[in-house]
């Protein structure tokens, strides 16, 4: 009989996963996370640094990876790339379409504390002007990476899976998709839920061909760039983001890597769902 252990280890054990934005944060705890069930990864990133620093702890477990710098917001790209994960691997069997522009820039970070400071303040009702003073640049920039390029590694990967009708799909959506949480950036909400619509049509496209789309929807997760935002800002700006929610912390990023492992592996019944791991925010 099958050590229960053994099972628990390595869920994804002779699988191929291919993860995009896999540099430190989200994308390289979800890499790690399969890489300990026994996946081999292929890795994506536009920078080669974070790159060799997530196959480094690839390595660190004697996970076979493949890292390959690429734009997935180019598509011809992503086909190369595919096309390289399946002549080194012959398939590809678990996507995560992880790879995200997020708001960090000096002046969405200054719309977001004033988001905050609104909603957690009290203080007459006033229109924010966030959406009528947002460019023409301000809102397309997201699309390419969020959007297209979701779609993009979707439509390579289908085409490795279908013919052997398996294959899991996992999107890295946002609870700003969801709700009103990421007022102060709404290309980027636009965009998240744009993923959840895509993730839902997918699912239904392929369910028939033994083919697994599922989202996850998260709330904060605790990357470098998040943590950089809480130790620049106030204490009462940091307050009155974790007053926001209700298990007042952010989420690490081990806690969603374990959910992906479980939407890739073959103990769930979940087609088209968005699952919200939020700490609350969203309920």
């Amino acid at each position: 009989m099958t050590n229960q252990n053994e099972v628990i280890r390595g869920r994804l054990r002779g699988k191929v996963a291919l993860v995009t934005g896999a540099g430190p944060g989200l994308g390289g705890a979800i890499a790690t996370a399969m890489a300990a069930e026994g996946a081999k990864l292929v890795i994506c990133d536009i920078a080669p640094d974070a790159l060799d620093s997530t196959q480094m702890r690839l390595a660190a477990l004697g996970a076979e990876s493949l890292g390959v710098r690429c734009d997935v917001s180019d598509s011809a790209a992503v086909d190369a790339m595919f096309a390289t994960a399946a002549e080194r691997f012959g398939t590809v069997d678990i996507l995560v379409n992880n790879a995200a522009r997020v708001p960090t820039s000096p002046t969405e970070e200054a719309r977001r504390n004033r988001h905050y400071e609104y909603m957690t303040t009290p203080m007459p009702r006033q229109a924010l002007g966030i959406v009528a003073s947002l460019s023409n640049e301000d809102w397309l920039k997201w699309w390419g990476v969020n959007m297209h390029g979701v779609f993009y590694c979707t439509r390579a990967a289908l085409r490795l899976m279908t013919p052997r009708r398996a294959g899991k799909i996992i999107n890295i959506a946002s609870i700003a998709g969801l709700g009103t949480g990421s007022t102060h950036s709404p290309g980027y909400s636009a965009t998240k839920a744009g993923v959840i619509s895509l993730t839902k049509t997918t699912a239904l496209d392929v369910a028939g061909a033994n083919i697994y789309v599922n989202a996850i929807a998260c709330g904060g997760v605790l990357t470098p760039p998040f943590q950089d935002y809480l130790d620049r800002v106030s204490d009462e700006q940091k307050n009155q983001f974790f007053q926001m929610v209700p298990l007042g912390r952010i989420g690490r990023p081990e806690e969603y890597a374990s959910l992906a492992v479980y939407l890739a592996s073959d103990e769930h019944y979940l087609v088209g769902q968005v699952i919200s791991p939020n700490g609350g925010l969203v309920i």
